[in-house]
């Protein structure tokens, strides 16, 4: 993992992202990117509930282009938000421990298939 961070890191400099691009236009592409994956995953559940409801109404290989577009679109704003990092001199790593730090002491309950964090 560590070397595909400084592989992506590289990237973004060698393409001129880091030199001529800034943090807001970066986020704009993780939100596209984000929205991409979003839709990907809408895709694939709207397709696994008509396979388990209706019978398959996909085809293997269609379900498997799902599976692949939402992969792809996680790694897509993963990448985005490796630039951004890199741009205000972040790690993803520390970014992701910090994260970790407050989730893991954090309670909460499922609400409708979402965790709500208690106040």
């Amino acid at each position: 993992m560590n070397e595909l961070i400084e592989k992506t890191r590289q990237w973004f400099h060698d393409k001129g992202i880091i030199a001529n691009s800034n943090p807001l236009k970066q986020l704009n592409k993780s939100q596209e990117e984000l929205t991409e994956t979003r839709d990907a995953a809408v895709k694939l559940a709207y397709a696994n509930e008509l396979y388990i409801i209706h019978g398959m109404c996909f085809t293997e290989n269609q379900v498997d282009d799902l599976i692949h577009e939402l992969k792809d679109g996680i790694g897509d704003t993963i990448v985005t938000l490796i630039g951004v990092c890199e741009m205000y001199g972040f790690s993803l790593e520390e970014c992701l421990q910090m994260a970790y730090d407050t989730i893991s002491k954090r309670n909460g309950t499922m609400i409708d298939g979402v965790f709500v964090k208690s106040k």
